[in-house]
This record gives structure tokens, C-alpha cells and sequence, in this order.
């Protein structure tokens, strides 16, 4: 029998069906391994492999969905899933993409920046600014974390805390992070997960009802003067981030501010339906004239 021969009508030989499909026959034994596409048949003898035609569709997808760079359980999790369902799970996978790819572009320029010594031109693209604070109730997490783990424990942290605000008179103001000391490799701050709340009163009751298991607490803040730059999604990440931090700092040095508190993230757009370049946060730290009492600046997070 030869190569180009079909075998009872219906059936392709592999070199015939990769010659169809625009696949090697390497591949094609690879994706059988991997339960992607497997042959029709498989000669119990001669142990050849033998395809329909109508699995040419499928082939086919699955080169294309290769050329995306799309890892080979997410090719399985589409041609298996078909239809919109398959047309969403491609969509969610090109979103995760996108993002990726904006926050490597960033970083990028950023280290480019360092590398060519212009790191005052890359802090001249952040605009900062100053707002006044009110004092605001707080309800709080609180938790030693070092940064793989910090940006899982943010959505979740203040997911949590986000609930909670209906028990506390609602939420008041924009959820942010307050980071206490360095979170990095080697420290795990602690970072602290705040959701400005309504009623006090009502905070302080659900608080004593949570007990220590996630070291939540009620504080009151006082007002505060943020210095602040607005950055996007994709600028959120680590470690283009720190050029956002770093331009703040540059910022209020230059204008001989002091620092009055630890540095923070303000999250104040919708995370899940914000793009890669939506701006979503603000870098920002608390800051004082230099008449008032000299704090520390704390060591800005080397996180996300």
C-alpha cells in the first residue's frame, strides 16, 4: 500500500493527513501523546496511524492556535471546549497575552532607562500630583507576605474586605495597600489591606467578631496629603512599578517635603474589567512640609 493510498475509503495514512493538515508527522505523533488529536486507527501489525479526513479541521486548528504560542493544555481546553465556549476561552487567553506582552514593554523602557543612565528623563513621564485626605475608619488586614505571594493576597484581601463593608456602613473611599516595611524576596513587609468604611460603631462590632485568624483590625486614619502618580494595569507590575515609586520619591524630595506615613497602592477602577493600559491606581505617599516632624520614609514595595 502506498503513501497516498487511502485504506477503506474513509482513512489517511499520516504522511497523506499532514500533507492535509500543514503538520509534520512528528507532530502529529506528539499530539496523539498528548490526547490532542489522535488517529482514527492505529494498524495493530504494522503499529501505522491512520486519520479521517474530517479530523483535518481540527488538525488544522491546532497548528493555528500553536502559531499564538498558546501552551498545548490550553490547545486541548479549546478544541475540546468548540463553539463560543472555545471562542471565549481563546479571548481570555489573547487578554492574558496582551497584558503580559504591555507589561514587558514597560519594563522594557524602564530598564533601558537604568541601563543608559536616564533614569531622571523615565521619572519625567510620571505626573504627580498632591490630595487632601479626610480622615477616614478603616477595616484592615494585615499579613507578613513576600512578593510572589503579594499580589494573590491583595485581590483576596481586599475581596474580603470589600464584603465586610456592607456589615460596616458601606465602603467610603478607595481601597488601598499600606506597606509597613520592604516586601520582596527576602522580606515580607508586613503589607496591609485597608477599605475605607462608614460606621465606626458598626466596623469595630464586625471586627470583634473576626477574632485574630487574619489579623484583621479598625484603625482610624487621620487626614493625610498624598503626593501621587496614576498608573495602568500593566504598570502595576513588578518591577515597573518601582519607576512610579521612585518618581514620587524624586518628586517630593525635590520640593522638600518629608514623608508622613507608609507608602502606598490606591486602587480605585475595576481590576477584572480594566485593560492593560487603564489607569487603576495611584503610587502614592504621605507626605508633610518640612516644619512638621520628620518621618522615615519606608522602603517602597519591590513587588507584583
Amino acid at each position: 500500500m502506498t503513501e497516498d493510498a487511502r485504506v477503506d475509503d474513509d482513512l489517511l495514512t499520516i504522511g497523506v493527513f499532514a500533507a492535509r493538515a500543514r503538520l509534520s508527522a512528528k507532530a502529529l505523533r506528539l499530539y496523539d501523546r498528548l490526547g490532542l488529536l489522535s488517529p482514527a486507527c492505529v494498524d495493530e501489525v504494522s503499529g501505522y496511524r491512520y486519520y479521517r479526513a474530517d479530523q483535518t479541521e481540527r488538525a488544522r486548528l491546532v497548528a493555528l492556535l500553536r502559531q499564538l504560542d498558546m501552551p498545548l493544555a490550553r490547545i486541548a481546553e479549546v478544541v475540546e471546549a468548540g463553539g463560543s465556549d472555545a471562542a471565549e476561552l481563546l479571548g481570555a487567553y489573547w487578554t492574558a497575552v496582551e497584558t503580559r506582552i504591555a507589561g514587558q514593554r514597560t519594563l522594557a523602557e524602564y530598564l533601558r532607562a537604568r541601563l543608559s543612565g536616564r533614569s531622571s528623563e523615565m521619572y519625567g513621564t510620571f505626573v504627580v500630583e498632591t490630595a487632601e485626605v479626610p480622615e477616614q475608619v478603616l477595616i484592615t488586614e494585615t499579613r507578613h507576605t513576600l512578593a510572589d505571594e503579594l499580589p494573590a493576597w491583595i485581590g483576596a484581601s481586599l475581596g474580603r474586605l470589600g464584603e465586610a463593608a456592607g456589615e460596616c456602613g458601606g465602603v467610603s473611599g478607595a481601597p488601598f495597600v499600606a506597606y509597613h516595611a520592604e516586601v520582596s524576596m527576602e522580606s515580607d513587609g508586613p503589607a496591609e489591606a485597608c477599605v475605607p468604611v462608614a460606621d465606626e460603631a458598626a466596623a469595630r462590632a464586625w471586627a470583634a467578631r473576626q477574632g485574630r485568624a487574619r489579623q484583621t483590625a479598625v484603625r482610624v486614619e487621620p487626614a493625610r496629603r498624598l503626593a501621587y502618580t496614576r498608573i495602568t494595569k500593566a504598570q502595576v507590575a513588578h518591577p515597573q512599578i518601582l519607576a512610579a515609586f521612585e518618581a514620587v520619591e524624586q518628586w517630593v524630595a525635590a520640593r522638600g517635603l518629608r514623608f508622613a506615613g507608609p507608602c502606598r497602592e490606591v486602587y480605585f477602577a475595576d481590576w477584572e474589567a480594566a485593560g492593560p493600559e487603564d489607569a487603576v491606581c495611584d503610587v502614592a505617599f504621605p507626605v508633610e512640609s518640612s516644619a512638621e516632624p520628620l518621618v522615615e520614609s519606608p522602603a517602597e514595595p519591590s513587588v507584583h
